[in-house]
């Protein structure tokens, strides 16, 4: 695929993750101030039940769909990609279908003995109803990312974000009023409204897109393209239902084990939720980019095997790590250096701040792992993802299980950062083994970290001394934070890090 295609794409998808991001970022803060902490925090335990089951019904299937259409469209077999896709739409659809109605009929037992809270139970069966519409569009999805449209799949997101939004905003005097229970149900119904409106515009789409386009006739029959499907979706499929499962006992014992530490159980909620609530997601906010590389980079990986392009497959890879370790070096010096700002800002919730700053030693290994996977997914290599991500879940098990009940959350945060460095570790080197592309550290790691840090410690300085003397808090952090980005960028030129031809690649 031509290195500006790439780029167009993940522009696109950039874009339209931004957008969700921001809004979601306002949904955040509103459920945190309707909701509080422990509501939130239990709407985080219900949460990894519809990753589960969006993993089991579509993750596979989306991912394999993506591979198979770009590989067929780049042999010029549309009609053998639009053959995979109806198949993958069929295939996704039976299986969230059944996951349904196994999550309705017991959403009670999942609820009292499994994630130990009783108030979950409306949330699961409210969650129930949404999960074939959201397996069906992940297939669609997939296929316009394999065909590099990605502006369909955008819209959908940001689609589906708004829909989710509205519905919250509707619906809280209603739901927030009656309790904890229906408070979380409520988050859960503006998850399921809005992947139902979602399936509905990539389905209109869908059938606009298949009836005008002029496809070749298939040459693969119905047995032989379920065959393929499944021979790519399976092992992705057992992939992430393996470490879904394990991040979904994560989840579970986080809650328990800070109890054991001394919590409450509303205190153990409450600081969870803002763990996975509240700081989480500002950890991710700068994924965008990565996370957008990874979703355009698994078809681009397969048509560069597929048409035996090894040049540009290793020009690809090594300036989408660069890309990453420079955003993730940059986000570390911001969440560093800013915490307890950008915390009270947009959450008045100091406590967030201690998190985020512990917290922002793991960027560099989030953003650049998410981009590997999304390259050894386009190489075929998902046995080696399966076994990193085990070995990666079992280390941060181990760490909850015997270090967060005399720790605490700061045990888990350990964890976290040793159980991601280990996995990005793995999957570089599996990187590097399979496509041959130099390392650069000095351009990749040591001069982008002297730029943040000289960045940070300057614009920690304008921030005391002069920024906080005569604007608001508000004002103050948003200031820092675009001087930061100003000064990071400026240094990574002025040291070579960064170079126009780098920013040329974005306008070829």
């Amino acid at each position: 695929m031509p290195k500006n295609t790439l780029v167009i794409s993940t522009l696109i998808l950039t874009l339209a993750s931004f957008i969700t991001r921001i809004f979601g970022f306002i949904f955040r803060i509103y459920m945190s101030n309707v909701m509080g902490a422990e509501a939130l925090g239990l709407y985080q335990l219900v949460f990894p039940i519809f990753i589960l089951a969006w993993t089991i019904s579509a993750a596979g299937i989306s991912i394999a769909v993506s591979q198979l259409v770009a590989t067929e469209t780049g042999k010029g077999q549309s009609g053998n990609a639009l053959r995979i896709a109806r198949i993958a739409i069929y295939l996704s659809l039976s299986i969230g279908i059944v996951l349904s109605i196994i999550l309705y009929v017991f959403a009670e037992f999942i609820a009292i003995s499994i994630i130990r809270e009783p108030n979950t139970i409306l949330s699961l069966r409210i969650l129930s109803s949404c999960i074939p519409f959201m397996a069906v569009s992940s297939s669609i999805k997939g296929y316009f990312y394999g065909k590099q449209e990605m502006g369909k799949p955008a819209i959908s997101q940001v689609i589906e974000q708004s829909a989710r939004m509205l519905t919250v905003f509707f619906f809280t005097g209603f739901f927030v009023s009656k309790g904890l229970e229906y408070a979380c149900a409520l988050a859960v119904l503006g998850i399921s409204i809005g992947e139902i409106i979602s399936f509905f515009y990539a389905y209109i789409v869908y059938k606009k897109d298949t009836n005008k386009r002029i496809v070749s006739k298939a040459t693969l029959p119905n047995h032989r393209a379920l065959l393929l499907l499944l021979s790519f979706a399976l092992p992705l499929t057992i992939n992430r239902v393996i470490t879904s499962l394990l991040q979904s006992i994560e989840n579970i014992l986080i809650p328990i084990k800070l109890q054991e530490f001394g919590l409450t159980n509303h205190q153990a909620l409450s600081v969870y939720g803002q763990f996975t609530g509240m700081t989480m997601p500002l950890i991710f906010f700068p994924s965008v980019v990565t996370a957008s590389l990874a979703t355009a980079l698994t078809p681009a990986v397969s048509h560069a095997r597929a048409s035996s392009n090894q040049r540009q497959l290793q020009f690809t890879v090594s300036k989408t790590i660069q890309f990453a370790l420079l955003i993730g070096i940059g986000s570390t010096a911001l969440f560093m250096s800013l915490p307890h700002e950008i915390a009270l800002t947009l959450y008045n919730e100091p406590d967030v701040g201690n998190m985020l700053y512990y917290l922002s030693f793991i960027c560099p290994f989030f953003y650049l792992q998410s981009t590997l996977l999304g390259v050894l997914n386009g190489l075929g290599k998902q046995m080696e993802l399966l076994i990193s991500s085990i070995a990666g879940s079992l280390i941060c098990i181990a760490i909850i299980y015997f270090v967060v009940p005399y720790k605490g959350l700061i045990g888990f945060i350990a964890g976290l950062i040793i159980s991601s460095s280990f996995v990005t570790l793995l999957h570089l080197s599996n990187v590097l083994k399979y496509t041959s592309i130099p390392i650069d550290i000095v351009n990749w790691i040591l001069k982008p970290a002297l730029a943040a840090s000289a960045g940070a410690l300057t614009v920690r300085y304008i921030l005391h001394a002069y920024l906080l003397n005569y604007f608001s808090l508000r004002i103050s952090t948003f200031s820092a934070i675009g001087a930061l980005g100003v000064f990071y960028i400026s240094l990574l030129f002025i040291l070579g890090s960064l170079t126009l031809d780098d920013i040329k690649i974005f306008s070829s």
